[in-house]
């Protein structure tokens, strides 16, 4: 009942206390002044948690870096002459011998240019011979003393330069052959083909990347380091790589530190090398766990996750004060994370005991009691034991659905 109809009963029954005499009256007026009161308010239910004892536990979690799986040895190779790309045998992801073809040029400019020089070695060779004829020739004059010393030298001189023209258009007459030999790509190493630059079609220069191929053997982890933990690295350095994919773990040993900082990044590129039977797939994913970045034997105080709740900026728990049964807010300082659990750097001391799950719930100075897991079991065998019951012929009553106890939905809240 509000307010106002509270004011209207009072002022009628001041103003004409004569009329209302009626029994009837008189209750009624009762009845809606009784609804004037305010309600009890309800009863806070004693909530059931699980607690946990604070104690001390190594840390097993260190500082780990992602990293990704690179050839030792990876080229990008390319045509020494340029033209057009008729053919790229080579795909991506391809694995290659030492020989194989991975790219063609367009040979046919490259035959004509050795075709002509192979002409030009025919008549060099003809001048030369000629020549040698006519020094012969003139030798034996000489001989008779027809002509004098200085023809005769001449005749020498003209053989000599048609013998050095010979052996020029020879050069490149060769040159020339090799020309035409790279119009075909050929890879020098064994590999894979990571990467392929160039499409069937297209012209290319010399020395412009066509196929990039990592040569097999040992591969390298790299990974980018801050530089607060540069100082943790040195060559030679033991690490502990593990593959994301597998959870398999390999031995490392840093091999080479980048001497300056990426422009961009602000990071310094570290290289882990791995042994050659460690055959880790190309480009695939991987933590690097350095070990001069990981405790040994270092005891901490651990909660897990679902025991922190936000108050205000920081972290808090809920303390059970087992004299009275109730619970208080205590701020914390979550120093880490250690995979599911937090690392506490204050606020807490071994022995405390720390509300674990539904601190969402729960107010300052709450009672509660402790979960008992018990009742759940009990429940089960119960109903492990009801089809035995319909098995042996007779129908079983129907049993009344028994009320869920006001603690326990709360845990399970």
């Amino acid at each position: 009942m509000t307010l106002t109809a509270c004011f209207f009963e009072s002022l009628v029954m001041k103003l004409v206390p004569s009329v209302v005499r009626g029994l009837g009256v008189g209750l009624t007026i009762a009845a809606a002044l009784v609804g004037c009161s305010k309600p009890a308010p309800p009863v806070e239910p004693i909530r059931a948690v699980k607690v946990i004892t604070v104690g001390l536990a190594p840390a097993l979690a260190g500082i780990e870096f992602a990293a990704e799986v690179r050839p030792r040895v990876e080229s990008r190779l390319s045509f020494r002459v340029g033209g057009k790309l008729v053919a790229r045998p080579a795909e991506l992801g391809q694995h290659v011998k030492v020989g194989q073809i991975l790219a063609q040029l367009d040979p046919q400019d490259l035959k004509l240019a050795a075709d002509a020089a192979r002409a030009q070695v025919g008549a060099a060779q003809t001048n030369r011979d000629l020549a040698a004829a006519d020094f012969k020739r003139f030798a034996a004059l000489k001989d008779q003393n027809f002509i004098s010393g200085a023809e005769l030298e001449r005749r020498e001189t003209t053989l000599k330069a048609a013998q050095a023209q010979l052996a020029s258009a020879q050069a490149q007459s060769a040159a020339q052959s090799n020309q035409s030999a790279y119009a075909n790509l050929v890879s020098d190493v064994s590999g894979v083909v990571t990467a392929v630059l160039a499409e069937r079609g297209q012209v290319v220069a010399a020395g412009a990347p066509v196929v990039q191929v990592a040569q097999d053997g040992a591969r390298d982890v790299v990974f980018a380091v801050p530089e607060d933990k540069l100082a943790a690295f040195k060559v030679g350095a033991a690490a502990l790589v593990r593959a994301w994919s597998s959870n398999s773990s390999y031995a490392g040993q840093v091999r080479e530190i980048a001497a300056s900082a990426d422009p961009l990044t602000r990071t310094f590129m570290v290289k882990v090398a791995l042994a050659a039977k460690d055959d880790l797939p190309l480009g695939s994913t991987v933590s690097v766990l350095p070990a001069a970045l990981q405790p040994s034997g270092v005891q901490v105080i651990k909660l897990p996750t679902q025991a922190l709740w936000q108050q205000g900026q920081g972290s808090a728990v809920w303390l059970l004060d087992e004299a009275s049964m109730t619970v208080k807010p205590q701020a914390v300082q979550v120093l880490t994370a250690d995979g599911n659990e937090v690392v506490i750097a204050a606020g807490l001391q071994p022995g405390m005991r720390v509300v674990a799950t539904g601190v969402h719930v729960l107010s300052p100075g709450q009672k509660v009691t402790l979960y008992q897991e018990k009742h759940a079991t009990a429940l089960v065998s119960k109903a492990q034991t009801a089809p035995g019951v319909v098995a042996s012929g007779v129908a079983p009553a129907t049993p009344a659905a028994p009320a869920a106890p006001v603690a326990s939905a709360a845990a399970a809240n």
